[in-house]
């Protein structure tokens, strides 16, 4: 269901290559962020988060600057300013932040439909968010490799399983957390029939 050590490992490379000839300002702070991996971009989107202390999602430049630099981000200044002015289409001086992550995923509308049926199929009693009562009715962890050696039990693979999602420790995967997740796997994925088959047989989806 999560992407593994090999595919971690293709996308860090592959988006290192793509930088040595990226020029566009948004593509170039994507592949920063999935350099890290599938993770990048919910780290970056944690950052984020953390600084909206008034909760109106909305970003100053002083703000996107802080945080690009807060997630570990060296981005030169000049590129910051003009990845700033290339998001801020209506001008105001501020970044809607679900606009900007949008933007910052480029996930097509065809990946996007099926990473929202996958969240729609894994969030069982429809509350919004996928929990561990959720995931023991899509995944059988006592068919995990590390709970039939007795080395996990099956709270703990279920614990691990919503860890590589949740990005704000509270035992729980929003749907953001979700599509910002697979926004990174998608990424180390150039086939659309691949990418479609993985997240089927993941979730199991018709």
């Amino acid at each position: 269901m999560t992407s593994t050590n090999e595919e971690e490992t293709q996308l860090k490379e592959k988006c290192s290559e793509k930088l040595k000839t990226c020029e566009d300002a948004l593509e170039m702070l994507r592949l920063k962020c999935l350099e890290r991996g599938a993770k990048g971009i919910r780290g970056l989107a944690r950052v984020f988060r953390i600084m909206d202390d008034d909760s109106n999602k909305q970003l100053s430049l002083d703000e996107f600057r802080k945080g690009l630099t807060g997630y570990g981000l060296m981005i030169d200044e000049e590129i910051t300013k003009k990845l700033f002015e290339q998001l801020d289409k209506d001008k105001s001086g501020s970044l809607d932040f679900d606009e900007f992550l949008q933007a910052l995923r480029d996930v097509s509308s065809a990946r996007y439909e099926i990473i929202n049926k996958a969240f729609e199929i894994a969030d069982i009693n429809g509350d919004g968010v996928i929990d561990c009562k959720d995931l023991s009715e899509v995944f059988n962890a006592n068919d995990h490799p590390n709970v039939v050696s007795g080395e996990w039990n099956v709270p703990q693979v279920y614990k691990t399983f919503l860890d590589q999602f949740d990005t704000n420790d509270d035992g729980e995967i929003s749907k953001e957390e979700f599509t910002n997740y697979y926004a990174g796997v998608s990424a180390s994925i150039d086939d659309d029939a691949y990418f479609e088959l993985m997240m089927k047989n993941a979730w199991k989806m018709t």
